[in-house]
């Protein structure tokens, strides 16, 4: 899958050809699947028995096919780990939640995390200190809007899930989440009621702009650009992304709840492997390799996520981005996924993610037209509706 521009799709070829196997394992063939409708193809590929062997792919794929009897779990792969020291080199949290009652439906190769971002000179401008806490969250953005700057940029609309991302990660920074630690729904509760109320006041407030619920990630981009904006959330490289590395543009702490909690949300990316496969041993073998070459994705800066394994965090070419060193030391140990309160996603975690039930959820937040409660009702009507 295309995780960055042409290049990384030309670097992991190149990793992909130059793969020599050992004794009776089987050489490696590449091919790349754009996202435009890619569940839907490898989905046709596996009922036909011509998908891959190995793949990346969407970040709860794995589940959804490993509940239909298609994926080959990679405990084998993980015991491996164990021997040669890729194990002990992963960074906590990014293994624990593809473990299923079966084994291990993946594995991580790069994790999408949600981070805090300021621009350093508008809060000053505002005369107020970086949140680090929900009071002190919604001082800032009340101070963002009296100089005639966005206090919380988020937006949801078409294509764009950074308000569904921050809707759910401050219920799960209250101590809430959506399913129970079983994987149950759980979203009617006193903890999430707390968290959109904190949300509705923020949109109240005028802390979020308006027209939040119709912006697109481009919007949000020129938002960040042309300093409309003073604090918000996004990926790990909003700089880059942007255009901006002045240095104004600077990774936030993560916030503590009302309740204590402190936590992030992150989405971790992984590999898969798949029963219809010419030889197993083969398919992880490739597993192994593919991930000891993972460092030169970094290297070459071409992924916009962050790595699994603590090496690459030491390289000079990452620590030579202090924002990304701050992120991996404060984010890393504490982020959980659309899983929590649980560790282990399944199928209905994609049900979830990409289902209309959250985005109406995140939607109904930032029109702020409606109470906690009865968002939080809907919010649980449609997602029991969806899942399975």
């Amino acid at each position: 899958m295309p995780w960055g521009a042409q290049a990384y799709s030309d670097a992991s070829k190149k990793v992909t050809e130059a793969y020599v196997p050992e004794g009776k394992n089987l050489k490696a063939a590449w091919q790349g699947i754009q996202w435009n409708n890619f569940y839907q193809t490898f989905a046709s590929a596996i009922a036909s028995k011509t998908g891959p062997a190995v793949s990346t792919g969407g970040g709860f794929q794995a589940y959804q096919f490993a509940e239909q009897g298609a994926i080959a779990m990679a405990d084998d792969v993980v015991a491996t780990m164990k021997t040669n020291g890729m194990f002990d080199d992963l960074l906590p949290g990014v293994l624990e939640g593809f473990k299923t009652k079966d084994g291990y439906v993946a594995l991580p190769w790069q994790t999408d995390m949600r981070v805090y971002w300021y621009r350093k000179s508008l809060l000053e401008k505002a005369g107020v200190a970086v949140p680090t806490d929900w009071p002190s969250l919604l001082e800032a953005g009340k101070a963002l809007k009296k100089i005639g700057v966005i206090g919380f940029c988020t937006g949801s609309g078409a294509g764009n899930f950074l308000g569904n991302h921050w809707a759910v990660s401050m219920l799960i920074n209250n101590g809430g989440g959506v399913w129970t630690p079983e994987g149950d729904i759980d979203v009617v509760n006193d903890r999430n009621q707390e968290a959109v109320e904190f949300m509705l006041e923020m949109v109240s407030a005028g802390a979020i702009d308006p027209g939040a619920v119709g912006f697109t990630t481009d919007n949000m981009d020129a938002q960040w650009k042309n300093s409309k904006t003073g604090y918000g959330m996004f990926g790990a490289y909003l700089p880059q992304r942007v255009g901006d590395t002045s240095g104004d543009i600077v990774a936030a702490p993560p916030l503590t709840g009302p309740n204590g909690d402190k936590t992030a949300l992150q989405f971790v990316n992984n590999i898969m492997m798949y029963k219809n496969t010419p030889d197993q041993a083969s398919s992880e073998a490739f597993v192994i390799y593919y991930l000891q070459q993972l460092k030169g994705y970094w290297q070459q800066a071409l992924v916009g996520g962050l790595p699994v394994f603590k090496s690459i965090t030491e390289l000079p070419e990452f620590t030579k981005d202090p924002n990304a060193v701050q992120i991996v030391k404060d984010y890393s140990p504490i982020a959980k996924t659309f899983a929590a309160r649980g560790t282990a996603s399944t199928a209905n975690t994609a049900v979830l993610d990409g289902g209309q039930a959250l985005n109406k959820f995140a939607q109904s937040i930032l029109t702020g037209k409606t109470d906690a409660k009865t968002i939080l009702n809907d919010f649980a009507t449609g997602l029991k509706a969806a899942v399975k």
